[in-house]
């Protein structure tokens, strides 16, 4: 008697540590596909000739808000110097280089006239306090967790298409952005 009950719960206990792997394996193999879709928006990257444009990013912005920025990497590969001339997106009227600074302890925005140049072989960051895109008379505002497409427009490698992820309000810099 006392064998087949050892045999009974052998049965039970497989069938409980079947059912725990089948439902584990469900849960890891989710997790696995959330963090590949992650890191996709984490790290993004487009390119048009020798042009790299790393992880274009931005911030969600209050609902009234009339203004958002705009932040990513560009880097030449090429031999010879390019320079972006413009950018547009669906989700504001205008948008516009800007360029921020500090002269005489004043904090100072200003666009940037003809274009931002990309020297050869190097990098060029667009960053919170420093050269960013400023998307004015916003038409809906960039909400965490979604993204929202821009064209840029090279003088040498044409123009191409880019995602900006949008992260929280008041955000940091992607670690890839800081260096």
């Amino acid at each position: 008697m006392s064998h087949f009950s050892d045999i009974a719960a052998g049965t039970l206990f497989s069938r409980i540590l079947s059912h725990v792997q089948e439902r584990l394996g469900t849960a890891v193999l989710a997790l696995a596909i959330m963090l590949a879709g992650a890191q996709s928006v984490l790290a993004h990257e487009f390119k048009v000739g020798d042009i790299e444009i790393g992880h274009p990013w931005s911030r969600a912005t209050p609902a009234s808000a009339k203004v958002a920025g705009g932040y990513f990497t560009i880097t030449n590969n090429g031999s010879a110097p390019d320079r972006l001339l413009s950018i547009s997106s669906d989700i504001s009227e205008k948008a516009e280089l800007h360029e921020m600074g500090v002269k005489d302890g004043v904090m100072t925005m200003r666009p940037v006239v003809g274009g931002l140049e990309i020297p050869a072989g190097g990098k060029v960051v667009l960053g919170p306090g420093s050269y960013h895109v400023m998307f004015m008379d916003l038409k809906q505002p960039p909400k965490q967790g979604e993204m929202f497409a821009a064209t840029l427009t090279f003088e040498k490698a044409g123009t191409v298409t880019i995602k900006f992820a949008v992260q929280a309000m008041g955000s940091a810099a992607p670690q890839e952005d800081n260096d």
